[in-house]
């Protein structure tokens, strides 16, 4: 057990690194100038704003805090409760504007007379608003299945879900809810619009070759078929790395529910599962920008321009002063 604690601290210190990627990331696409549409680069930006929110509440106040800093301000009842509805909600944000994110994408491939009323900057913005509005009021039931470990001089530590949370009806109701809401809802909705998207794109592509005579041996490029197959590129990879890396928190929650037990009674192997199983959620919220950086060139551009932006400042004010 120690040595599985050692090896998920391990794994929190790089998860680190999604603070500095997410701000950089947040920084890029909010210059506007990686060749994306505005209510793409809103989808974006919400998406590495909530990832940033989940490494600091679940990785930093909450993981990071119980290895490094225990019995700490942040320890107290009321405060580490407060912290882990923080974490949920920035959990089921990132994970739903990824959803909301692969549905705008569909509409733009898919739905051309949709597009243009609903492929918006504005619509975006109205769209991230909401869903953030009803993921925090889902989630107020959480405040209620906290209790603390420890009353001392009469003032609450630390934080435990309460037990009946995983036996009265009404809780297991709620924990499949949640569940279901996230992540196995979003992961049927992905796939179903993947799938959809992938089918229109051929069907249109095959449609699109005969219309240029390509299918007759001519070779020429399409660059409306260029711009879609980056979008699918980007849609796909950002998609199906939420997939993987929620894999194995989707089998846990399976397990424990069909099997009747509690994550408290878990034995040694269960419990690392378990763990890794966070661990790989809590990484998701760090590989976008390594998505970005592969799939899109001229957010590879922005990306350079920007860390060079600080050093190429500091070499210029130098020569000023020199002269």
């Amino acid at each position: 057990m120690l040595l599985d604690h050692c090896r998920h601290r391990r794994s929190c210190d790089h998860v680190l690194l999604g603070v500095p990627v997410n701000l950089v990331t947040i920084v890029v696409l909010s210059r506007g100038k990686c060749g994306l549409s505005t209510c793409t680069t809103r989808y974006l930006v919400t998406m590495a704003a909530a990832d940033l929110l989940v490494v600091i509440t679940e990785v930093i106040l909450r993981r990071i805090n119980a290895y490094y800093f225990p019995w700490s301000f942040l320890d107290i009842t009321p405060v580490c409760t407060v912290i882990y509805l923080l974490s949920r909600v920035a959990t089921d944000c990132s994970v739903w504007f990824t959803v909301t994110f692969t549905f705008d994408r569909f509409v733009a491939i898919c739905c051309q007379k949709l597009k243009t009323k609903y492929c918006t900057g504005r619509t975006a913005a109205v769209v991230l608003a909401t869903s953030c509005i009803l993921l925090c009021s889902k989630n107020v039931p959480f405040y209620f299945t906290v209790k603390p470990v420890y009353i001392i001089d009469n003032v609450p530590w630390l934080c435990l879900t309460i037990p009946s949370y995983y036996t009265e009806p009404g809780w297991v109701g709620f924990d499949w809810f949640d569940k279901v809401l996230t992540p196995l809802l979003p992961f049927a909705v992905i796939l179903l619009l993947n799938a959809m998207t992938v089918r229109h794109i051929l069907v249109a592509s095959r449609v699109r070759k005969r219309l240029r005579g390509e299918s007759k041996g001519e070779n020429g490029s399409d660059p409306e078929m260029e711009s879609r197959k980056k979008s699918v590129i980007l849609l796909f990879t950002i998609s199906g790395s939420f997939i993987l890396l929620w894999l194995v928190i989707v089998i846990d929650f399976l397990y424990y529910s069909i099997a009747g037990i509690t994550p408290g009674d878990y034995n040694v192997s269960l419990y690392t599962f378990a763990q890794v199983g966070y661990m790989l959620q809590n990484l998701s919220c760090c590989t976008n920008t390594f998505i970005y950086g592969v799939t899109q060139s001229k957010f590879r551009e922005q990306l350079k321009s920007t860390v060079k932006y600080p050093l190429t400042s500091i070499i210029q004010f130098i020569n000023k002063q020199n002269n």
